[in-house]
């Protein structure tokens, strides 16, 4: 008797599904993130779904992200940190869909020092998958980074997200190299040698600890010092992500940290994160969601 599964990491930019028969991966796609939903989100995932369907009887769905959001396929709560599995999984939402039987994962919600309210949704399944898949991170005490649209930094002791802290870094560098005068008019054309170098220049300002005032160099940059557009939007991208982890930094007083991610940016969190003298190690971010994915559905059963 076949064990089939569909998970699901839908997040604001992108919908990404993985067919599973047990251990095994049968295929996988991808769609529009919620924020970029044309259609219905139940009809945006039927039709994500349709092919295997075609082929497969398919009978449950298990979903993180922004699929429990209120953009999402139905509402699931947030539970409140210091939060571990058990207290996450037992916030979860299930619908029925067409005959599909789908379990969405809930998100976390924590409170700042200063009261701010904060929330995520989608991280946490990859922290508690990271855990899984790293029982060593699941004793004492330790630092998460997961980059993405909204960064979160997360701090967890002995398997207890205790609380995190939401960065817009992602978000803000989309607005500024899409949607800003900074790189108005110039030319795209990649160009790896520039874009290295503007993120380490970017680092460098990052350091003087003065981003809003340093942002406008990547525009004047390219008009009186010769910089082309690979070069400022690196720039941005190491100011943004330099002073993410300076601010961070201050705040935790965090001297190691578990980046968990696509391994490109990883890499250049790995890079801000030595720059500030903080040693870091990277997970796979699609790893630990799929960890993470598979404690919720088990503890669904």
């Amino acid at each position: 008797m076949r064990d089939l599964v569909v998970f699901g990491d839908w997040g604001t930019s992108r919908l990404r599904l993985s067919l599973f028969d047990g251990g095994a991966k049968l295929a996988e796609t991808d769609g529009p993130g919620i924020g970029a939903l044309i259609a219905s989100p139940a009809g945006t995932l039927l039709q994500a779904l349709a092919p295997w369907r075609a082929e497969h009887d398919l009978k449950r769905v298990i979903l993180c992200g922004m699929a429990g959001s209120r953009s999402g396929v139905i509402e699931a709560p947030y539970a409140d940190c210091p939060a571990d599995v058990t207290d996450w999984a037992g916030q979860a939402a299930d619908l029925s869909l067409d005959g599909l039987s789908i379990n969405v994962a809930p998100g976390l919600a924590a409170t700042a020092a200063n009261g701010a309210p904060d929330v995520m949704r989608g991280e946490e399944t990859q922290i508690f998958g990271a855990l899984a898949l790293r029982p060593d991170l699941a004793q004492g005490e330790h630092w998460f980074v997961l980059p993405g649209t909204h960064s979160k930094w997360a701090h967890v002791r002995d398997g207890r997200v205790l609380g995190f802290q939401t960065f817009l870094t992602g978000e803000l560098f989309a607005l500024l190299t899409e949607r800003s005068s900074l790189l108005m008019g110039t030319d795209r054309m990649e160009n790896a040698a520039d874009s290295a170098q503007g993120f380490d220049d970017g680092l460098a300002r990052a350091r003087e600890e003065r981003p809003i005032g340093a942002l406008f160099e990547a525009r004047s940059a390219q008009l009186r010092a010769g910089r082309s557009g690979a070069w400022a939007q690196g720039y941005l991208s190491g100011l943004l992500l330099g002073s993410e982890v300076a601010e961070a930094v201050r705040s935790s007083g965090a001297r190691a940290v578990t980046v968990i991610g696509a391994a490109s940016l990883a890499e250049r969190y790995g890079a801000a994160l030595d720059a500030a003298s903080v040693t870091s190690q990277a997970l796979s971010g699609e790893a630990c969601v799929l960890a993470g994915l598979r404690l919720f559905a088990a503890s669904r059963s």
